[in-house]
Parts: structure tokens; sequence; C-alpha cells
């Protein structure tokens, strides 16, 4: 009987030295809905609850858990006392594996898109959400303790979820990295996609067909990977005003030639090398190669993949007002792709030059 007595009063004066910071903290109070604060972060999340409200309702950072999963250690919280207010922590890695493990749930929500994208692309979005609740263990039939909820939830585009090893989430804006490293674009000289394109210094040939290869790595297979729109640039930046499309949704240059785009972790596309007309005056035209990329689930994915018949045109056209923005487009890019013009031509701009150092001036 004694040993028992002593095993009480010394849990006791444990839980009376932990709740010592509460006894006096202004946050020892009823809770709040303001008590918990959820950060939306680029590769977890993390969620912090005050500590002292718990304590004023009688229970400790011990007897909460994520979803009820109490079982769980990973699901559990650890208590913060060196801040001020105590805070008891959660977090968790926003990848499918770390995200089911204590029962979170999520959505995945389709949009039409709006404004560059709004014609041919929906936006998907991915909910992740879930509760933090108490347990009593005092309670038998009836319990006198009120259950404390506190639900959470953050809105994600849908290439956040990536299953990654060493780094949970490549987002797109994270100094650690981007979702463009889980991207590779490469080019390619044939069809088979095998042999690595190699560009001379002195440039490729006009009309050579490239192969151009967008593949996703550490991606789950739920996600298929694609290309809504690819263009060229004479600087290495996407946003550069000098652009050629080569294209944009179903609307593709004559030039260019679709492969997959949509079906499975990659997209495929050729095209032939040109010159841009800013160039004329140069021995080689030097320009980079950029695709707006998406990731799509892939029961979605055809349904995702652009329609162009003009009926869906016009309509998706009166309801891109309604949708969101296209903050779920990652931009991979290659290059530079350098062109030089055929021989003939190259040793007439010779001789022009040679005429001009000669005789001191130029004719046009």
């Amino acid at each position: 009987m004694w040993p028992a007595l002593l095993v009480c009063q010394l849990v006791l004066i444990l839980q009376s030295e932990a709740q010592s910071p509460c006894l006096t903290h202004p946050t020892f109070r009823d809770p709040d809905n303001s008590d918990i604060t959820v950060v939306c972060g680029t590769n977890r999340m993390e969620l912090l609850i005050l500590l002292c409200p718990m304590y004023f309702y009688g229970y400790n950072e011990s007897m909460v858990a994520l979803n009820g999963q109490f079982g769980k250690p990973e699901c559990r919280g650890t208590a913060d006392w060196t801040v001020d207010p105590p805070v008891v922590k959660f977090q968790f890695y926003i990848t499918e594996p770390y995200i089911s493990v204590c029962s979170n749930k999520l959505v995945i929500t389709e949009e039409i898109g709006s404004g560059l994208f709004s014609d041919f692309s929906s936006v998907q979005s991915v909910n992740i959400s879930g509760v933090i609740n108490t347990q009593d263990l005092s309670a038998g039939t009836i319990t006198y303790r009120q259950e404390m909820k506190y639900l959470f939830s953050c809105r994600y585009p849908l290439q956040y979820l990536v299953n990654n090893t060493e780094m949970s989430v490549l987002a797109i804006k994270d100094n650690n990295g981007s979702f463009i490293s889980t991207l590779r674009m490469a080019l390619f000289e044939d069809y088979t996609y095998t042999t690595r394109l190699f560009i001379p210094p002195t440039g490729l040939m006009l009309k050579t067909r490239v192969f151009v290869e967008v593949r996703a790595t550490n991606l789950t297979e739920r996600f298929n990977v694609l290309l809504d729109r690819c263009y060229t640039t004479t600087s290495p930046y996407p946003g550069n005003s000098k652009s050629f499309d080569l294209f944009v949704g179903c609307n593709l240059d004559v030039q260019t030639i679709m492969g997959v785009n949509g079906v499975q972790q990659v997209a495929r596309f050729s095209f032939e090398t040109f010159r841009f007309v800013e160039h004329r005056n140069r021995t080689v035209s030097t320009f980079y190669l950029h695709c707006a990329t998406r990731l799509c689930e892939s029961s979605f994915c055809r349904s995702l993949r652009q329609n162009c018949t003009t009926s869906v045109r016009k309509r998706r056209a009166v309801q891109s007002a309604q949708g969101t923005s296209v903050s779920d487009v990652a931009m991979v890019s290659s290059g530079p792709i350098i062109t030089k013009v055929d021989g003939k031509s190259n040793q007439l701009f010779k001789g022009i030059i040679q005429i001009c150092i000669k005789q001191g001036f130029c004719r046009s």
C-alpha cells in the first residue's frame, strides 16, 4: 500500500512542477480558438498549441495527439517551455507516408485555370487537414473533463506532394531547393531518347530536329508530368519578352511534334532548330528552351489534358474568371541551344566581312 501511495505522491509532485510555469502565466485560462498556430511550410507542417490552457483544463502535453493516434509516438507533440508562452509542437513532412501515418486527411481539389493558362489546364491543389484532440486517462463511464479539439488545415499546389527521402518536399520558392530540382529536362538527338544531343560551339544546322524530354524523379506513382507550354527565349530567363512558342496547350508550331504528355512521369516532344531574326547579323543564333510544367494525378490526367474543341475553349474562357492563380506551375529550362547558317551562307557572310575590312566600309 505504502509504495503505491509514494508513487502517486511522486506523480503529483512532478505534475505540480511541470505546471508551475503556467500558474502565473497570462495564458493559464480557458482555451480559445486562437491558441493554435498553423505553419504551412514548404517542406513540412508545424502546429503550435499553447500549453497553459491545456493545464488549466487538467491536461498536459502527454495527453494530446494527432487525430487520436495516442499509441504512435510520431503522432504526439513535444512541449517547449523555453518559449513564451509555452507551447506543444507537432510537425510532420508533407509527403504521403508522413501524412497517412497519423491519419491526416488528404483531399485533391480541381479548379479551372486562369490567366495565361485559362484555355488549357485545370489547377489542382492538395488540402491536408486533421485534428489534435485530448485523451482523458481518468475517464470511465463518465468524466468531468471537457474534451479539447484543435482543427487545422493547409492548402498546397499539387506538386508539393513529392516522395523524397532525403528532402521530403521541394517547393517552388525555397532557399534549400525548388520543385525544379525534381524535374529534369534533357535534349536528345533522335526519337529513341537514348543519346544526348551534342551542340558544338559552332552551332547546329538549321532545321535539325531536337528531341526534348522532361522527366520527374522521386515522384510517387500517383502523378504524371504535364507540359502546358514550351517556348524559347533569347536570354536564359523565362520571362524574357523576346520569345517564340513551340506549343501552348493544343496549339503547336508547324515544326513541333508532340510525343507523350500527361500520361507518364515523362513528357516528350520534338522541334526543328531555327534562328531568331534579331540574330541575322550574327554567325550563330543562341536561344534557351523553357517549359511550364505541372503535375496531375494519374486518374485525372486525361481530363486535364487540353481538349481543343471550340466549345470547350469558349466555356473555359467564360469560367476562367472563377479560377485561381497558376501558382502550381514550375518552369524547367535548358540551353543554350546554338544554331548556325548553312555552309554556303556562312562563307558568303565571311566574304562580306573581309570586303568590309579591306575597303573600310560596308554596303547593305
